[in-house]
């Protein structure tokens, strides 16, 4: 009788750590930056793609589902898909995978015909564009997570870590600054008729980039023998994947809420010019990468639960005076946004270490991706809609203690939550 193999698993600390930190954070910027080019640039997408004067009920139908359904909700899904290949066939092989695929739909994106050249047609392509940018995002979180904490030596997994949300945030700004370049030198005809079509071309051609810097990076894992299946973290891991959750909820919460509805919220509730707004939400968001690696180095010194407790209740008693206390000036939400990005270092500058840590190497990825892109997509994505929906039923204040609640949850998580910086990573 032949005996099943013995599932050998083992994940090796590469010898040029620099490199994989640029192959991760390069990668991310690219994947980061045609995310947030299509939201920057919606307006324009919107005019060519679905004309308010179309005749054709399907238009506006597609064009909300689009916008607000299919990047977010695909997540999950490239979560799941990719973090299988990651732990399958090896992170540096996700990675390639979700880079090509971002280049490949940002392309699309670029290319979608008009409505009024292709009709129906045009805005089906900008879904599917659409469909693989959420796959790819959500696949890319899951790679690169664990890519970057395996490739970090003794005691620098934080550190690590944190270039995450510092190349998510390079890849933001530049985003919001091709944006505004283009906006404030081509006339309103050229960015109507090729001018919003530039940034996902350049973004096509910056994912090559990112893959020729990927395909020198050391590989991680290595496995031999059975490969682990596609729902084998949530079906063995289910206490670690509710972990994710808990972990995630209030931090995406407060994440989406400050670096992209604030600036909103804002207008909305002090009628602060949004000129303003979009000037202090740039500032506090450059201000909130430089803080990224101060947060990780901090908790490879003192520990991850300090951090992450920093957040929670800060959040929790803080979000509430702080909303509450924007007025229509400049300084008041700057103040206010650079208050919220210090609280919310202490979540994002380690989330990636903190998720790695949960699972075994031979599940990591898949175990990560599914449930955190989940839950990105429940809270983090609804951030806007929900503080909207509150202004629309007259009830505005609500909104602050929603993202309160929120973080008392995960507050009683993080306690609840072993300390894992001093830990061998498992392997």
């Amino acid at each position: 009788m032949t005996e099943t193999p013995e599932i050998l698993s083992t994940t090796t600390r590469p010898a040029r750590p620099v490199r994989q930190l640029l192959a991760a954070s390069v990668g991310n910027a690219v994947e980061w930056y045609d995310w947030y080019a299509y939201t920057f640039l919606a307006t324009y997408i919107a005019d060519q793609v679905f004309p308010k004067s179309a005749d054709n009920s399907l238009v506006p139908l597609l064009s909300t589902f689009a916008v607000f359904a299919v990047g977010f909700f695909m997540r999950p899904v490239g979560g799941l898909l990719m973090g299988a290949v990651a732990d399958r066939r090896g992170r540096r092989t996700a990675l390639t995978v979700t880079i090509l695929l971002m280049g490949g739909s940002s392309l699309l994106v670029g290319l979608t015909p008009t409505y009024a050249a292709a009709g129906v047609l045009a805005p089906v392509v900008l879904v599917l564009a659409r469909l693989l940018q959420g796959l790819s995002v959500g696949g890319e979180f899951a790679a690169s997570t664990t890519f970057l904490v395996e490739s970090a030596g003794p005691g620098r997994r934080g550190l690590f870590s944190s270039f995450q949300y510092v190349s998510t945030s390079i890849g933001q700004l530049t985003a919001s600054g091709v944006a505004a370049l283009l906006v404030s030198t081509l006339t309103e005809g050229q960015m109507d008729g090729w001018g919003w079509r530039v940034p996902f071309l350049a973004g096509a051609l910056l994912s090559l980039v990112g893959f020729w810097i990927r395909q020198g990076a050391q590989e991680t894992r290595e496995t031999r023998g059975p490969r682990p299946g596609l729902f084998d973290a949530l079906r063995h891991h289910p206490r670690q994947s509710l972990l994710i959750c808990g972990i995630t909820a209030g931090g995406t919460l407060a994440y989406y809420t400050w670096t992209s509805y604030l600036p909103t919220y804002a207008e909305l509730n002090t009628g602060i010019d949004k000129s303003d707004a979009l000037l202090a939400g740039t500032l506090s968001l450059a201000f909130f990468a430089l803080l990224q690696p101060v947060g990780g180095l901090l908790s490879d010194r003192f520990g991850r639960k300090p951090l992450l407790l920093f957040f929670g209740l800060g959040f929790a008693l803080l979000s509430v005076p702080l909303l509450h206390g924007l007025t229509g000036s400049f300084v008041s939400l700057l103040l206010t946004q650079c208050a919220g990005m210090v609280l919310l270092t202490g979540f994002t500058s380690i989330s990636a270490a903190v998720n790695a840590e949960v699972f075994p190497a031979r599940v990591r990825a898949a175990g990560i991706g599914f449930p955190y892109s989940l839950t990105v997509a429940l809270f983090g994505g609804t951030a806007p809609y929900m503080g909207t929906l509150f202004k629309e039923l007259g009830h505005s204040g609500i909104f602050p203690w929603y993202v309160a609640a929120l973080c008392v949850v995960s507050s009683v998580v993080y306690l609840r939550l072993p300390e894992s910086a001093h830990r061998e990573l498992e392997r």
